[in-house]
């Protein structure tokens, strides 16, 4: 069976690349028993949401890692500037 042969509106969105992809994966599926799909659609989207949920907390450790290297800049910047003096002028 081609893809061109279905009616239906998932495989013709109007990018081709994307119907093609979206027709394999939809046969991916088909191809097994019903049960095996439901298991293996589930254990998909627990592998998906356990990466979103990994990825969601690298980035907020980025942002904290980022929060204390400003931190670090200015404490390092502070130490290495020269003590101010609270002398006047010399004296001529």
């Amino acid at each position: 069976m081609r893809m061109a042969d279905t009616n239906d509106q998932r495989y013709k969105t109007g990018n081709p690349v994307c119907d093609a992809l979206r027709f394999l994966c939809d046969a991916s599926f088909a191809v097994l028993p019903r049960d095996a799909a439901q298991h293996l659609g589930e254990f998909e989207k627990n592998f998906w949401g356990g990466l979103r949920w990994f990825a969601e907390k690298n980035i907020g450790w980025i942002d904290e890692s980022l929060d204390a290297a400003d931190r670090l800049r200015e404490e390092w910047r502070r130490r290495s500037a020269p003590p101010p003096t609270t002398e006047g002028p010399e004296p001529i």
